[in-house]
């Protein structure tokens, strides 16, 4: 197999719930991506009468395979686009993924506090670029610590006193003695291009994408 040859659009998807969510939304653009559903642990789907190939890889990874090229399209959530900023074309938003990024902080701490007071604090969070842009856009000195999972138990052991995280309902900080202060952003998967692809591939990319912009307004 050679790396991403002019026979297929290849499409990194990444792993989990968000793949799940893609796979409706192929399926109303008439792509059956079962296969690559029920079997994440193979890491490569070929499709050949589509002319597709879909390689299954970390949400995290997902721009870095797009933006060098072993992908021409990807689909990753904002929160790791804007973190990461790679030199990515975003042609649409999937409108599936959907969660918030916010700053939360203990209940107790929360009932005797201000966040307009803030003027230096102390964040553990897996998104360290949007933590530090957003507090210093606010005037607020920030030390980082950078956690790859389990970010709520940071407060509760000493760590620090706030974090940065994502959040569905809201019900893991609940049980975790957790309240929301702040928003940051709202957060949505997007279809993502390869800026080389653009060029070699138009034709291809434009109709995959007005295919998946039907199934968007269709959803």
């Amino acid at each position: 197999m050679k790396k991403n040859d002019g026979r297929y659009l290849t499409i990194a998807l990444p792993k989990g719930r968000i793949l799940k969510e893609a796979a409706g939304l192929f399926r109303r653009a008439g792509v059956d991506v079962s296969g690559a559903v029920s079997d994440q642990r193979r890491l490569i789907h070929e499709y050949p009468g589509e002319g597709l190939r879909f390689m299954i890889v970390r949400g995290q990874d997902v721009p870095t395979y797009v933006e060098h090229g072993a992908a021409d399209l990807g689909i990753a959530g904002g929160d790791v686009l804007t973190e990461q900023d790679k030199d990515l074309y975003e042609p649409l938003d999937l409108r599936i993924g959907y969660c918030r990024m916010v700053v939360a902080e203990p209940a107790e701490l929360s009932g005797r506090d201000n966040p307009m007071h803030w003027t230096h604090i102390r964040v553990a969070t897996k998104f360290p670029n949007i933590t530090l842009g957003h507090f210093l856009a606010r005037g607020i000195q920030v030390d980082i610590i950078k956690l790859y999972g389990s970010i709520e138990l940071a407060p509760l052991l000493g760590l620090s006193e706030r974090i940065v995280d994502l959040v569905q309902t809201g019900e893991t900080l609940r049980k975790n003695g957790l309240v929301e202060v702040e928003e940051i952003m709202e957060v949505t998967s997007r279809l993502v291009c390869n800026r080389a692809s653009l060029k070699t591939k138009p034709r291809r990319i434009r109709e995959f994408v007005e295919r998946l912009a039907g199934a968007v307004d269709r959803a």
